[in-house]
Parts: structure tokens; sequence; C-alpha cells
């Protein structure tokens, strides 16, 4: 699982509380190995150093011979109000660069108008009903940006181009990118700590939003853990 931050990392393995965790430190990335549980990585802020660490990540544990099946992005992030509020955990259906193109004098284009790569990845259907339904969360459309929203105006205009977005987070699609590469699906879980819209410190409800991470994944470690087993009896 790829968190931007140690707190966020953390927030996911209190939901872990009691099975034993070692660092293992490869090239790249230092990963916290949570024991009969997932392998955890801070791989920073951003969707460009969150790629670069989550492949790093990817590539050491395939040359170690035993690759992931499954790559989680997971973390804090904005809320598109009323659709998710604060404290509420969103399980995305699409992973999408939303400023990842170019601005034109008729509005911004995304980067597959001008005929390059792709701007969503979508995560496996079943998974994201079945982490939805364990974890009790929304699903909708993640949006990556690498500036974070801090008025009304560019909120406006993020659900204009992305009417099922949910929430903003800065690195999920960089993720995505780094799973795609090894093959890998990925998946991605925010708890909202924020609306997006004009930026209010005092409005912002991190700590719930962690708390709010751990139970959730408390509750998505089983459906996560069964994936991962009937992953592994199809390869």
């Amino acid at each position: 699982m790829a968190t931007a931050v140690p707190a966020e990392r953390d927030a996911v393995a209190e939901a872990f509380r009691g099975r034993p965790v070692r660092e293992v430190r490869g090239p790249g990335a230092a990963l916290h190995r949570v024991a009969d549980g997932p392998d955890l990585l801070a791989a920073g802020v951003g969707p460009a150093l969150a790629a670069a660490s989550t492949a790093a990540a990817l590539t050491a544990a395939a040359l170690d011979g035993r690759p992931y099946g499954l790559v989680v992005s997971a973390g804090i992030a904005g809320g598109f109000p009323p659709h998710a509020p604060l404290g509420s955990l969103v399980v995305a259906d699409e992973i999408t660069a939303a400023d990842l193109g170019a601005e034109t004098a008729d509005g911004f284009l995304p980067v597959t108008d001008l005929g390059f790569g792709t701007v969503t990845h979508r995560p496996p259907a079943a998974l994201v009903r079945e982490a939805a339904a364990a974890a009790g969360a929304l699903t909708g459309t993640v949006l990556t940006v690498s500036t974070v929203t801090g008025t009304a105006a560019r909120a406006d205009a993020l659900r204009a181009r992305h009417p099922r977005a949910l929430a903003e987070a800065m690195e999920g699609f960089g993720v995505a990118e780094a799973a795609a590469a090894h093959g890998v699906p990925v998946l991605e879980v925010r708890a909202v700590s924020n609306p997006v819209g004009p930026r209010d410190r005092a409005a912002w409800r991190i700590g719930d939003a962690l708390g709010a991470l751990t139970e959730g994944f408390g509750k998505l470690a089983p459906v996560l853990e069964s994936w991962m087993q009937l992953d592994i009896s199809r390869s």
C-alpha cells in the first residue's frame, strides 16, 4: 500500500494493530512490512514521486521473486461537497489525472486529446464493489492533481469536467501508472479531511480523516486478503 506521508502510512498500519512490523530498506523505497499483511510505503507527495517510489518497490519485489498482486493508493483527500462529506471514505472506480494536459483559449484539453498517454486508470470493478461494501464507502472518480484546489472557481471547473468526481488527492494516478507498467491491478482508497474549494485550514479535520482511514482499512483487510489469495490461485 502506498501513501504520501508517514502519518497516512501509520494510520493504515494501525488497522493491523497487534501484528509485528519491520522496516525493509530497498533501492529508492523503505517499506514497513506487516506480518501476514501488506507492505506499507510512504511514497512521497505528488504524482511524480509517488510513481517513482511505487515503481522502485514493485521492481524490487519482482527481482526478489515475490511480485505484488495488487497495489493500493491510500490516504486522506479533499472531498467535493456535498457529495463526499468530511470523514467519509471513498473508493475510486476511476483514478484520473485532472490537470495533465494543456490550457487553450477554448478550455482545458486532457493529454489524451493531444494524442498522448492516458488520463484514467480503472481498478477492477468487482474489487471496487466488494471494498466499498465492506467499508461502507462511496464510489466514484478520485482526481489526481499536482496543485491542490484552493478556490471555488477551480472546484467548480473540476466538477464540470469530471461530474462523477468525489475527491481530489495528489498521488493516485502516479501510483496507478507504476502499477500499470508492471501489469498489477490498482485500488485507491481515500478518507476525506477537507472540502475541495476555498483554502481554509481551520476547516480541515485531518485527525478525523486519519481515524476514518484506520477504521476503513480494518474493514477492508479481509476483502484485500481474499483478493490476494484469489490472485495467487489464478497465477
